[in-house]
């Protein structure tokens, strides 16, 4: 008897100790991260949220300055994977293909000969329209109109095809902008409405707005938190699943992160995406040898930066409030990745 309780013991310490260590075996270690992004503070704006999402926890959260996780901001281009994934939901839901022509939902495309655009073209900004480099005073000219509609119908009737659909690359708000505008014509609703109903809510995306800046932009208009955005990128993260239920298909998100580009056919791009490959509304910001996309990300015109790691099976984000991405932010962020890579690599 007191053999066998002695022998317990020992199992019970050992298994105490084994799973002792594989626990701390599984701890990061960002001093690193965080020490590049005090170094980096003033070049990011001053004010900066870092958060690294892993196997269903958040395993790092990093605020300096007045950027905290709840802080709403508008995020610009990091819109465009929100809308995409809104896209896909009507995708699934049979109501729209990606292979649909703007002719079917939108005849003044047609009439002024854009009518064979494809919805693909539309997020992939591959639509031949021609659109002008991305600035402050061009975003902000893009408000002077009553509405999403009267935007759209001057897309058609104003703006010059430059290109065959699908054969050169222009970074624009064209294509996002006037899918927007489909996917109101469906639904008989705005496309916040819609928003909020498809993804926000599911999301629990409570401070996530397409209303907050004016005219209705999907491209860019949305004002977000990195807690809100985080969730967003969870539900990527799990193909498609958010707190166990399917937001967007599988096969959906899979379908978005496939590239619909070479470098060849880049004509415009931000400085901020120099080299990356585009999907459908988000950027491949790594490919694997076979050409198969690894990290997505969509990045904002103010400075946030969002990405999902398929490799290395983590999401993350930084949240920051300066004006434009350049070459510059584009490397601190690139290179703070690779630290955050390598303790993900020393947890193996």
């Amino acid at each position: 008897m007191i053999v066998d309780t002695m022998l317990i013991r020992t199992r019970f310490l050992l298994l105490f100790i084994i799973s002792s260590c594989s626990s701390l075996s599984a701890q990061y270690h960002f001093n690193e991260v965080s020490a590049q992004l005090e170094k980096n503070q003033r070049k990011l704006g001053g004010n900066i949220c870092a958060m690294i999402w892993k196997d269903g926890k958040m395993i790092y959260q990093k605020q300096i300055g007045n950027m905290s996780p709840d802080k709403i901001i508008p995020i610009a281009s990091c819109s465009k994977w929100l809308t995409a994934a809104l896209v896909m939901i009507f995708v699934d839901e049979g109501k729209l293909s990606i292979e649909d022509t703007l002719g079917k939902f939108l005849p003044i495309f047609t009439r002024y000969g854009k009518g064979n655009i494809k919805i693909k073209h539309c997020l992939s900004h591959t639509t031949g329209i021609e659109s002008e480099p991305l600035n402050l005073f061009r975003m902000l000219d893009e408000n002077n109109y009553p509405s999403l509609e009267a935007q759209v119908n001057s897309f058609a009737k104003n703006k010059k095809m430059i290109a065959a659909p699908g054969t050169e690359f222009r970074y624009s708000s064209i294509g996002l902008n006037t899918i927007g505008r489909i996917l109101e014509l469906i639904s008989n609703k705005s496309f916040e409405e819609i928003f909020q109903e498809k993804l926000a809510k599911p999301l629990e995306m409570v401070h996530t707005s397409f209303t907050k800046n004016g005219l209705i932009n999907p491209s860019g208009g949305a004002s977000s938190t990195a807690n809100d955005y985080m969730h967003f990128l969870e539900m990527i993260l799990n193909k498609g699943s958010y707190n166990g239920k399917q937001i967007v298909s599988e096969k959906s998100v899979d379908l978005m992160q496939r590239s619909q580009t070479n470098l060849s056919m880049m004509k415009y791009v931000p400085n901020g995406a120099a080299g990356f490959n585009y999907a459908l509304g988000e950027w491949i910001q790594e490919e694997d040898k076979n050409g198969n996309s690894i990290v997505l990300t969509s990045p904002g015109f103010f400075g946030a930066w969002p990405y999902v790691d398929k490799q290395r099976n983590y999401a993350a984000l930084f949240f920051v409030k300066k004006f434009f991405i350049n070459e510059q932010l584009k490397n601190i962020y690139l290179n703070i990745k690779n630290l955050v890579d390598e303790q993900m690599r020393m947890t193996e």
